[in-house]
């Protein structure tokens, strides 16, 4: 499981020129499934962004997580972060999951997130979305499952 995490001043997804979702201050999650994602990966990476110390103490420091602060996240469905552009021009995505095994583990994902107490907003699955948002800071990390040991 790949995530591209962006802490935002405010955040929107649109289908179809249609508000599919949105949120104030919080975090954005690009999120891409790998065909061998499971109950594991998914625990591991909501705790892990949940808990990432990216939000200013009362001094300016790096130190608070999203539950310290109550903000909420919008996560997006994005198979591309599997796009493997080694050879040639157009990248390739044999290691991301397909659309049926990635679903449930995207859903699944966006579950756990509600679990621990944020309030998610989200895109639609397998639908072309535009997406706006204010990076703060800026601040954008990627998170790699497969680079978590």
């Amino acid at each position: 499981m790949r995530a591209v995490v962006q802490r935002v001043s405010r955040a929107s997804v649109h289908v179809d020129r249609q508000l599919a979702g949105s949120i104030g201050g919080g975090l954005v999650v690009f999120l891409g499934i790998h065909g061998n994602d499971g109950p594991d990966e998914i625990q591991w990476m909501a705790d892990k962004i949940i808990h990432l110390r990216i939000f200013d103490d009362d001094v300016g420091k790096m130190n608070r997580c999203l539950l310290d602060i109550g903000e909420e996240m919008l996560i997006v469905s994005q198979f591309t972060l599997y796009g493997d552009c080694r050879k040639g021009r157009r990248p390739g995505y044999t290691e991301a999951a397909s659309p049926t095994v990635a679903e449930p583990v995207y859903q699944r994902f966006i579950e756990e997130v509600q679990k621990r107490g944020v309030s998610v907003a989200t895109g639609r699955f397998q639908a072309t979305m535009e997406v706006e948002l204010v990076n703060d800071g800026p601040v954008t990390l990627l998170i790699d499952s497969e680079k978590r040991f």
